[in-house]
C-alpha cells in the first residue's frame, strides 16, 4: 500500500535510470569495467581483467574483498561478489539503494562508487573527467 501511495515505483524507475546512466558517465572508459547492467534500482558492475574480450580478474587477489573494505572506509555499503562466472572466477558489485533515494543521493553513490573502484583497480592513465 505504502509504495502505492507514496508513488515509490515511479521513483525507483526514475532513479534506477539515473543511476545507469550516472555510472555509464563515470565507468564506461575505465578499463576493468566490463558491463554495468540492471532494472530499477538493482544495478551490477562486472568487473574484468580485459574489457574486450571479457577475461575475469585474477581471483587470487580477492578484488572483491578490496572494493567492500574500500567502500566502506569511503562511507559506501556495496555488495561485492566473487567466483560470479564459475563459483570460483569472477568479480562484479550490485547496487541496490533504498527506494526513497533522491537525485543526489543517486549523484553521490556514484561518486563512491567511482572513487572506489578507481583506487581499488587505477587504470594506467586516469581520465580528466574522475569526481572523486
Amino acid at each position: 500500500k505504502v509504495i502505492e501511495r507514496d508513488e515509490l515505483l515511479k521513483n525507483v524507475q526514475a532513479r534506477g535510470a539515473q543511476l545507469r546512466q550516472e555510472l555509464h558517465e563515470h565507468l564506461d572508459t575505465h578499463p576493468n569495467v566490463g558491463n554495468i547492467r540492471g532494472r530499477g534500482l538493482m544495478v551490477g558492475i562486472e568487473l574484468v581483467a580485459d574489457k574486450h574480450n571479457k577475461t575475469p580478474l585474477d581471483h587470487t587477489a580477492k578484488t572483491h574483498a578490496k572494493l567492500r573494505q574500500t567502500a566502506m572506509e569511503k562511507g559506501l555499503l556495496l555488495y561485492p561478489m566473487g567466483g560470479t562466472v564459475d563459483g570460483v572466477h569472477g568479480d562484479h558489485i550490485l547496487l541496490a539503494p533504498p527506494f526513497i533515494c533522491d537525485e543526489a543521493d543517486i549523484t553521490r553513490i556514484v561518486e563512491l562508487v567511482s572513487a572506489t573502484i578507481y583506487e581499488v583497480l587505477p587504470p594506467a592513465i586516469e581520465p580528466v573527467a574522475l569526481r572523486a
